[in-house]
Formats: structure tokens, C-alpha cells, sequence
């Protein structure tokens, strides 16, 4: 197994701690706004370094936080909380939106068929252990307290910034934000803010520095170290977060223990629209209900991803998304024909196994899932394979495409509706693929005045009774 490591920015073979065994925490949402497409991408990534890992052999526990406060809207501890922001607009308490949210990722992942983290930890609920961290900062004297608030001071370390490769002497600080006139250092982060930052925040929780709430870097190595211990393999996020977020665990973590806290850092790269990273500041971005209510299927969206390498850049339309939704249900029908013609092959040949090998050679050398669809696609197509073996080895490859191969169907779906009612279902079709989704949702609506569900398959729309 292989992997490119952001601190080192080379590709390294995967030696874990413990062996047969790693520890991977992941950066999981802030729950103030739907997941945008962006976000996805990288926990689709995510997902498929799990798979990949478990295929080679390894036991994964697998951890991710939830963002539920202290999450500033600007990266360099300026802005307001997003929570609060978010509640503000909405007329909603900060526990409703952050319910809210959190339902709606788990719900994007379940479509996109992401393995659940073994631990899921929400910051509001590791408050004390975010405390007991600082506490162990403010004792090593990394820590200075200014204005009512704790911050990092980083001249307490010898080595700042190196996995973005900072070179501080070059930074101009305030060439982005207001300077803090509270840190000794423009690049000091705060550990704990007071009441004295923000007046009137809803979550607030004692602490020896006073009421307040954490800054946002100190929680992920809170709870990383809480459930992975002091020293783990692997830490993942966006390819966003080395400069400031993951830069600033690294220098907490490592002042706390005295030793090094992460051994392979693996970022995944934008989500491009147009010319620009998807972001929900910008107001440019589309998330996975804006695609499902289009008539795309999550897996489409999954497809699409698999396409691109997780640290190349991949540019999102709905023309080449047009083309993995295209791409995707040629695979599905291959498969359901499959299923009809193969007999039962407890174990496949020596051709079939020649090409999961292939598939897994790709997937181990850094997660080359573009490789590795074309193998799926060469081995379908293979025509001195039998169905059997062929079904064999696309599930194989499924456990960690995430694709659910195994739900294509078997036999044809029982034609449903009167003739009139086909006819309307053909019209949403072709308003759908003019891009006329005002006219589809009109057809969606009437169909179901007469007692039908529009059910996107692999081999089209069709219509499902209302029970």
C-alpha cells in the first residue's frame, strides 16, 4: 500500500503503527449549511482509503468529528461563529441548525454509500476534553492569555507551519484580516475565546479562563487524541485546511505530547465550477439534493468523482456528470445482464483474478481509482471470461468502487401506468435532458395527483404506484 504524504509531498509506502491495524481520523463537517458537492468529494475519498485499506488486509477504525461550534467564518480567528451566523438567518436556535445539518450529511453519505466512521464525535460534547488540552498547553507554556482570550503562542515551537512549508518571515499579516490586536504574533491562534470577543454567544461553557467556547483548531486534536491515542497513521481532509487548520493542530498537538502526532497526512483537492473551488462563501455551489431533484442519482455523483484522482483537481459540469450518469447505468445494465446468464462460481478463474489483481495494484499505488475503473470496464468486456467470473470480479471490485453493483436488477421492471401516463413520464425525460427541470417538476407533480412515484433507474425513469 502506498501513499502520497502531504508532509513529506512524496508517495511512501503505508507502514502502519500497529501492524494489521490504523488509525485514521478524518475532518468531518461544520453543521451550519448543507454539504456542498466539494465537501463530498473529499469524503468520498475518504471513504474509498477506508475500502482500500480494509482490501489490503488492515482493520480501520476510522474517526470523524462534527463541527457544531467555534467554527469562525474566517480562517484566521476573525468573523463570527458559523452557527451563530447561520441561526441568526434562519430564526432557528444553534442545537436546531446543528441537528439539522448533521441529519442532512448522514443522509448524503447513506445516498453516496459512505461507510459510516466508527466514531463519530461532536464537538459540543468534548468540551472538557478540549479544556484539559489547553490546560496542558497553558502548563508547557505554549499559551498566553490577551484580552480575555487563550492563544497558541507559535514561538513556543521550533518548527511552525511545516507541513504548508510556511516560511513566516515571508507572511504579511493583515494582507487578509484585521490584525488581532490581542496576539504577540499575527500568526497566534486562539485556544479559548471569552465573553470578551463575543457578547451574547448561545454556547458557552465554564473554564478556567472564563465562560466562553473553544477555537476551532484545539478540537480535532482533542478528540483525535481522546479516541486514537497521542500518536495515530493517518489524518485526511481538503487540501483547504494545510495552511491554517491542519498547520495549527500539528503545532497544538505536537507542543501538548513532545513528539510527532500524525505519521501520513492525505488532503484531497478542489472541486472546481468554472474557474473556482466550490465554496459556500461564494454562493457557488450545488449540493447532492439540487442533483437528486435534477433526476441524477447520488452514485452518478460517486461515478463522476471516481473519474478524477483524489489530489488532481476535477472540474464539475453537468455535461461530464451527464456522462458518468451515462457511463455509470451502461455499467449497471452489463451487470443486471450478468446476473441473468451467470450460475453460481464459488471461485473465479485464474483470467478473472488476474484482473481484480490489477484493480487492487491500482487502488494500493495512492488510490488510482481512474486506473482502476478502466480495469472494471477491460474486464467487463472481456469476452473469454465467463458471466460468472465477470460478476465475481466486479463485485470484488465494488467493496471498494461503493458503486452497489450487487442492486442491479435481474429481470425488467413490471411496466406501470396507462399509456397516457408513459406519455407524460417520456415528456419529464426529454424536459429533464433540455435541462427544463421547472417543466420535469411540473410532470413529477401531476403524475403524482394520479397516484405514481417517478423512480430513476438504470435503464430510465418509471413509475411506482403510491401504496
Amino acid at each position: 500500500m502506498k501513499l502520497y504524504n502531504t508532509m513529506t509531498r512524496r508517495i511512501e509506502e503505508f507502514v502502519p503503527i500497529v501492524p494489521a491495524h490504523v488509525s485514521m481520523y478524518c475532518c468531518g463537517p461544520t453543521v451550519y449549511n448543507y454539504a456542498h458537492i466539494g465537501n463530498l468529494r473529499t469524503y468520498i475519498f475518504e471513504d474509498i482509503l477506508k475500502r482500500t485499506l480494509e482490501r489490503a488486509g488492515y482493520t480501520v477504525r476510522h474517526v470523524m468529528n462534527i463541527t457544531d461550534v467555534g467554527h469562525l467564518t474566517g480562517d484566521g480567528d476573525d468573523g463570527e461563529d458559523k452557527m451563530e451566523k447561520s441561526a441568526r438567518e434562519t430564526g432557528k436556535s444553534v442545537w436546531d441548525i446543528a441537528a439539522f445539518y448533521t441529519k442532512a450529511f448522514f443522509r448524503d453519505e447513506e445516498a453516496l454509500n459512505i461507510i459510516r466512521p466508527d466514531v463519530v464525535c461532536k464537538a459540543t460534547d468534548h468540551i472538557q476534553d478540549m479544556i484539559a488540552l489547553i490546560k496542558r498547553l497553558e502548563d508547557g507554556g505554549h499559551t498566553y492569555t490577551s484580552g480575555g482570550n487563550v492563544y497558541f503562542s507559535i514561538d513556543s515551537i521550533p518548527d511552525y507551519g511545516k507541513l504548508a512549508r510556511l516560511n513566516l518571515s515571508d507572511l504579511k499579516s493583515g494582507a487578509r484580516i484585521e490584525v488581532d490586536s490581542n496576539k504577540k504574533n499575527p500568526k497566534d491562534f486562539v485556544l479559548w475565546f471569552t465573553n470578551s470577543k463575543f457578547q451574547g454567544q448561545a454556547m458557552t461553557w465554564d473554564s478556567p479562563w472564563g465562560v466562553g467556547y473553544p477555537g476551532w483548531h484545539i478540537e480535532c486534536s482533542a478528540m483525535s487524541m481522546k479516541y486514537l491515542g497521542e500518536h495515530f497513521d493517518i489524518h485526511c481532509g481538503g487540501i483547504d485546511a494545510i495552511p491554517v487548520h491542519h498547520t495549527n493542530e500539528i503545532a497544538q498537538s505536537e507542543a501538548a505530547t513532545g513528539k510527532t502526532w500524525v505519521n501520513y497526512w492525505c488532503h484531497g483537492e478542489f472541486l472546481l465550477m468554472g474557474n473556482a473551488k466550490m465554496s459556500k462563501s461564494s454562493g457557488s455551489f450545488v449540493t447532492l439534493p439540487v442533483l437528486e431533484e435534477a433526476g441524477y442519482n447520488a452514485l452518478d455523483y460517486r461515478y463522476f468523482c471516481l473519474t478524477g484522482h483524489y489530489r488532481s483537481q476535477l472540474r464539475f459540469s453537468y455535461e461530464a456528470l451527464d456522462a458518468a450518469r451515462s457511463a455509470r447505468q451502461s455499467l449497471m445494465e452489463k451487470i443486471s445482464a450478468l446476473k441473468s446468464e451467470a450460475t453460481e462460481s464459488k471461485d473465479p478463474g485464474e483470467g478473472a483474478k488476474a484482473y481484480m489483481t490489477a484493480f487492487d495494484e491500482a487502488m494500493e499505488n495512492d488510490l488510482g481509482a481512474p486506473q482502476a475503473l478502466s480495469v472494471l470496464w477491460k474486464m467487463i468486456k472481456d469476452s473469454t471470461l465467463s458471466s460468472s467470473d465477470k460478476l465475481a470480479a466486479a463485485y470484488h471490485m465494488d467493496a471498494i468502487l461503493g458503486l452497489r453493483l450487487s442492486e442491479a436488477e435481474s429481470r425488467k421492471e413490471e411496466t406501470v401506468g396507462s399509456a397516457d401516463d408513459l406519455r407524460l413520464l417520456a415528456e419529464r425525460t426529454a424536459a429533464k435532458k433540455a435541462k427544463d427541470f421547472k417543466r420535469a417538476d411540473e410532470i413529477r407533480d401531476e403524475l403524482k395527483k394520479r397516484g405514481y412515484n417517478v423512480k430513476d433507474t438504470p435503464s430510465g425513469a418509471i413509475l411506482e404506484r403510491i401504496v
